[in-house]
């Protein structure tokens, strides 16, 4: 359970003098959290960044936060284990909501492997402000995949706590979309987000006609 931290009173919330609404009428479409989740391998990167590509070519604000790229800077300091992953996540969902609020598509690409973790960054935020993408293949097709040879380390034991292997994942029971990635190509793929988007009235009208089709 997450403990609400309470803050000395010298420090008080200065309101913005340029609201979210009046960023996302400047953008032209809505902010929102779009996080993909799944195993090591899913693909959740490589389709957060193919969404990026084609929103960014449509004229939209858009920022994707990625796992590894985030270890080597804001994360640097944590490891692997429950508490770290935990805190991992919390960063990681402050910094989607400051975005949120200043008007950006954000798409983070994290396994975030436990559910309280990614229920804690949902309650952040507005209901409609944070859409969970679970990027769904089976372990054995992760496996194939293995470019950086993580699980063949793990499988022999040399990475302790190793999401699939030696640490739980726990999928999502009723994320708002689930993208099969063994099944489906990233065209494909990034197809039914922006038709998702474009359901939640998200991105302008004239994004209905996508360059994926």
């Amino acid at each position: 359970m997450s403990k609400t931290i309470s803050q000395p009173a010298q420090i008080v919330w200065h309101p913005a003098t340029i609201t979210r609404h009046s960023r996302e009428q400047q953008n032209n479409h809505r902010s929102v959290i779009l996080w993909f989740t799944g195993l090591s391998g899913a693909g959740k990167s490589t389709l957060a960044h193919a969404v990026e590509d084609y929103l960014y070519q449509q004229g939209m604000k858009t920022c994707v936060l990625d796992g590894d790229n985030i270890r080597h800077g804001l994360c640097a300091d944590l490891g692997f284990s429950d508490i770290d992953r935990k805190e991992n996540i919390r960063r990681i969902g402050e910094v989607a909501k400051l975005m949120l609020d200043a008007g950006l598509i954000t798409l983070t690409a994290f396994i975030s492997p436990f559910a309280t973790d990614r229920a804690t960054v949902r309650r952040l935020v507005q209901t409609d402000d944070f859409i969970e993408i679970y990027c769904y293949c089976p372990l054995t097709v992760c496996e194939t995949r293995d470019i950086k040879g993580l699980y063949k380390k793990a499988r022999q034991g040399e990475i302790p706590e190793f999401t699939g292997i030696s640490s739980p994942y726990e999928a999502p029971e009723q994320p708002e979309l689930k993208i099969d990635t063994h099944l489906l190509s990233i065209p494909e793929s990034v197809a039914c987000i922006i038709d998702f988007l474009n359901s939640r009235c998200i991105l302008p009208s004239n994004s209905l006609q996508n360059a994926y089709r």
